[in-house]
C-alpha cells in the first residue's frame, strides 16, 4: 500500500538521522550521551509508594479527561503558578504533551479557510510532532525562522497578511527547544494579538517552564486571560521535565472551556488515557514544589558550568530556561561527528531540528547539547567538548 503523500515528504526523525551519520564512527572516549532530553535528575521521593498503593488501579479503565483529583491538582498549580482560576472543564489530561500537541491539531483545524487550504504556523527550528500535525490535517506548513536576528523566537507578525488570514494555529514554544529562549509578555500580548485580528489559534507548548535561570517564564494563558482572549490559546505542559517524569506519560492541556471540550471529544474516541496509578502519581506531583526547586537548582549550577566553561566561545549565548544549550559551529553534522570520533561526546546537529525553506535552514550553524547528566559528568563533557571543536577560542 501506498505511503499517504501528506507524510511522504517528512524528513527522517532526528535521532535515526544521527544513528546514519555515525554509523561505524567509533567514540574516541567513554560515551557520554548529550542528544536526547531525557530528563535523568532523581524522581520524587513519592512515586513509589503512590504507585504501589494505587496498583490495583491498573485494573480498571481510566477516565479519559482526568479524575477529579488530577484536574483539581493541575487547576490548583495554574493559580498558583500564573494566577488563572480554571474550572475542570478548561483542563484535559494527556497522555504526554506530544499527544495534545497532535490530537489538538486534529480536534481543532478546519478544513478551509478564507476559502482555501488552511496554514499552521511553525517555529524553525521545532519540535517535530507540530510539522506532523500540520500534515495529518493537510495543512500548509510555515515554517518561520526563529534565528539570532528574532531573538530565536519566530516573527509571525513579519508574515504576509493574505497569509496571516488563511492561518488557523500558530505553535509557539516557550522556553524554546533547542534555543532556550523565552518569549515576554510583550511578545505573547503581540502574538495574542495577531491571532485575534486574524482568527487563529495559538498552541503553546510549555513544557520547559519550570526550568529557568532566575525569573519564572510567563505564561500564554495568563497573558491571554489577563487580554480577554483565553479562547485564542491552549497551552500544553507536562510532568517530563518538571518533575523527572518523562516515563509516566502524564501532561495536560488548558484553554477555553469550548476548545477543550473539543480536544476531549476527539480524545474520547482516540486518544491513550493515563493509568490510574500515573493519575495518582501525577496530582501529587502537581500540588508539591519542593522537588521541583530542588531539580530547578541542579538545572541552574549546570547553566553556570556552561557559562565559566563556554562563556567566551564567539556566539555563545546561555539559555534563558530549560535545559538545552544551543551551540554555534560552522557545521553541525561535522561538529557531531568530530565530537564522537575524538571525545565520545555525542550531540545533535541543529540541522536536524529544522527545515530547509529555500536555501537556508537555521539549524545549520549549530549543535544542540543536553545538559540532562549530572553535575559532574556535564562539567567533564563540557570541558572535553571546548577542547575538540572550541580549540582556538
Amino acid at each position: 500500500m501506498a505511503q499517504p503523500e501528506r507524510f511522504s515528504n517528512l524528513p527522517e526523525y532526528a535521532f535515526p538521522r544521527l544513528r546514519n551519520l555515525l554509523n561505524g564512527v567509533g567514540p574516541g572516549g567513554e560515551p557520554v550521551i548529550m542528544t536526547i532530553g531525557e530528563p535523568r535528575h532523581p524522581m520524587p521521593d513519592f512515586v513509589a509508594p503512590i504507585i504501589t498503593e494505587t496498583l490495583h488501579l491498573f485494573g480498571k479503565y481510566p477516565p479519559n479527561e482526568g479524575t477529579p483529583e488530577l484536574l483539581d491538582a493541575i487547576a490548583g498549580w495554574v493559580q498558583r503558578r500564573y494566577g488563572v482560576d480554571l474550572s475542570p472543564s478548561r483542563i484535559t489530561a494527556l497522555n504526554g504533551t506530544r499527544e495534545g500537541l497532535f490530537n489538538a491539531a486534529l480536534a481543532l483545524c478546519p478544513e478551509q479557510k478564507a476559502g482555501d487550504r488552511p496554514a499552521i504556523l511553525i517555529p524553525n527550528p521545532f519540535y517535530q510532532v507540530y510539522a506532523v500535525a500540520a500534515a495529518a490535517v493537510s495543512a500548509q506548513p510555515v515554517f518561520v525562522p526563529a534565528t539570532e536576528q528574532t531573538g530565536f523566537l519566530p516573527d509571525y507578525a513579519a508574515l504576509d497578511p493574505s497569509l496571516l488570514d488563511r492561518t488557523v494555529i500558530a505553535y509557539i514554544c516557550s522556553p524554546a527547544n533547542p534555543q532556550g529562549s523565552v518569549a515576554s509578555d510583550a511578545y505573547l500580548e503581540r502574538l495574542l494579538e495577531l491571532a485575534d485580528r486574524h482568527d487563529f489559534l495559538v498552541f503553546s507548548d510549555e513544557c520547559y517552564s519550570e526550568i529557568y535561570r532566575d525569573t519564572p517564564p510567563p505564561g500564554a494563558l495568563a497573558v491571554a486571560d489577563r487580554m480577554g482572549l483565553a479562547d485564542r490559546v491552549v497551552i500544553f505542559n507536562s510532568l517530563s521535565k518538571r518533575s523527572n517524569l518523562p516515563g509516566l506519560r502524564s501532561g495536560f492541556a488548558a484553554g477555553s472551556e469550548a476548545n477543550i471540550a473539543a480536544l476531549r471529544r476527539l480524545r474520547s474516541y482516540s486518544g491513550a488515557p493515563v493509568p490510574l496509578p500515573a493519575q495518582a502519581v501525577s496530582a501529587a506531583a502537581w500540588a508539591d514544589e519542593a522537588h521541583v526547586d530542588a531539580n530547578r537548582a541542579l538545572y541552574q549550577r549546570k547553566y553556570d558550568l556552561a557559562d565559566r566553561l563556554l562563556g567566551n566561545v564567539p556566539g555563545y549565548r546561555g539559555p534563558e530556561a530549560g535545559f538545552f544549550l544551543w551551540l554555534p559551529v560552522e557545521d553541525g553534522e561535522a561538529a557531531a561527528v568530530t565530537l564522537w570520533r575524538e571525545a565520545g561526546i555525542q550531540v545533535l546537529p541543529g540541522a536536524y531540528l529544522a527545515r530547509q525553506v529555500g536555501d537556508e535552514n537555521p539549524g545549520q550553524g549549530y549543535i544542540r547539547v543536553a545538559l540532562v547528566a549530572d553535575e559532574d559528568t556535564t562539567a567533564r563533557a563540557l570541558g572535553l567538548l571546548r577542547q575538540t571543536i572550541y580549540r582556538g577560542a
